[in-house]
């Protein structure tokens, strides 16, 4: 140990295509440099498995910055790991010691479905977004930055909720497999500012019913999805959310029917 290596048992999930029964391998890893992340940690593993000849683990990886949210590991039973308000990427090997046994497996939630090992499809986060995370108004170019005053709590609150990645640790944590968080911070964001207003009703009622029919579970209130998230995303927007909601299901309940032709 004078190098400062240590070794670890590495526990994965193994699963070779969707639908396909799956199970935990055992991987040793040599020579951990506590200054590794995770991730690199694992592309050492994978490199030593092709060498040998055999199939490297699947997992799913971009920016390794804590920006993009496609890592998506659940690291003995936490989801990103043991460190509060990171991604898998930004967890480093210091958190572990010699003779380790650390179990990694995929997000799991019946939303998103595994492609393959440690790789999932969350996709249907991309139909929430599409349902209604945007505006839709025609602004020409990028308008002066003071054309529309805002005060600066509202914009702190909007930017909070933007700090979303969409990684789906909230889903992953909650027992329930609930999207919530992800939804009332997309909601949320546009929903404080101005350019948000004209479309505020329709997009809480579209994002809404595209994330129950994706079929993530019902919100309990045990704010799991907080404690997990990499961004520390506040369940208050959850609550935010839920008034937004409300007033769209009232109002659209009253509205007035098209007038259609009555008898003479």
């Amino acid at each position: 140990m004078s190098t400062g290596t240590f070794s670890v048992t590495l526990r994965v999930w193994r699963q070779p295509g969707p639908g396909q029964p799956g199970s935990f391998h055992d991987y040793a890893a040599h020579g951990v440099n506590p200054d590794m992340s995770f991730l690199e940690m694992l592309d050492v593993v994978n490199d030593e498995l092709t060498v040998k000849g055999g199939e490297p683990i699947a997992f799913a990886h971009d920016c390794r910055e804590g920006i993009c949210g496609t890592c998506s590991l659940t690291i003995d039973g936490k989801p990103h790991g043991p460190r509060h308000g990171v991604a898998t990427c930004q967890t480093y090997m210091r958190d572990y010691r010699e003779g380790d046994v650390i179990v990694i497996e995929p997000f799991r939630a019946r939303a998103f479905p595994v492609i393959k090992d440690l790789v999932t499809d969350r996709s249907a986060f991309d139909r929430i977004q599409q349902a209604g995370g945007f505006i839709t108004a025609r602004t020409g170019s990028a308008p002066e930055a003071n054309a529309s005053p805002i005060a600066k709590g509202v914009a702190d609150l909007a930017m909070d909720a933007a700090q979303c990645i969409g990684c789906g640790a909230c889903v992953a944590a909650c027992k329930n497999s609930s999207a919530m968080l992800f939804v009332a911070a997309k909601v949320s964001h546009l929903g404080l500012l101005p350019q948000g207003q004209p479309e505020r009703e329709r997009r809480v009622l579209a994002m809404v019913k595209t994330m129950d029919e994706a079929g993530f579970g019902g919100c309990t209130n045990q704010f799991e999805c907080t404690a997990a998230c990499p961004k520390v995303i506040s369940y208050d927007f959850i609550a935010r959310m839920n008034r937004d909601y409300t007033k769209a299901i009232f109002k659209s309940a009253f509205k007035s029917a098209p007038s259609g032709g009555g008898e003479g």
